[in-house]
């Protein structure tokens, strides 16, 4: 098993350095058939970027409340642009991502991080398998997470 969190050393690098150790994660311990990658949020997003710099991923991939590129929410007035906000979908419209060949996501339905709309068009470009988790937030529900993951592993 091996995983990565945002915070501490990580944390301090540069966003093409947690990029690139997410990238030699993948290949260098978790590259085959039989590997599984659960990404959530902000390290979904770092998924998705490693992913673009290399050959479709041949293990299996869970992505949760994924973020996919800018958000914001009129309500609160806040919003978020993450490095390179339009490469993921630059990448998907131009059908040069180099998609997973397992891979499903689920987002919540209100979910202001994670768009469910942008996260959608994504998984449509891309034809990967969106789930929308009705009146759920950014923080899917733990049954919810679990009964998925209970089927997935």
């Amino acid at each position: 098993m091996l995983g990565r969190e945002l915070f501490g050393d990580f944390k301090k690098l540069g966003f093409q350095q947690q990029v690139d150790a997410v990238a030699s994660d993948l290949e260098r311990e978790l590259w085959h058939e039989d590997a599984r990658v659960i990404a959530n949020s902000f390290g979904a997003y770092l998924f998705l970027h490693a992913q673009a710099q290399l050959p479709p991923y041949v293990g299996r991939v869970i992505l949760l409340s994924p973020i996919v590129g800018e958000f914001g929410n009129e309500e609160t007035q806040m919003n978020f642009i993450p490095p390179r906000a339009d490469k993921l979908l630059e990448l998907a419209r131009a059908g040069s991502f180099p998609v997973p060949k397992q891979c499903q996501v689920h987002v919540g339905s209100e979910d202001w991080q994670s768009n469910p709309a942008n996260v959608t068009t994504f998984g449509e470009l891309l034809g990967i398998d969106v789930t929308i988790v009705p009146n759920a937030g950014h923080m899917l529900p733990k049954e919810y997470v679990g009964a998925l993951l209970g089927r997935w592993l």
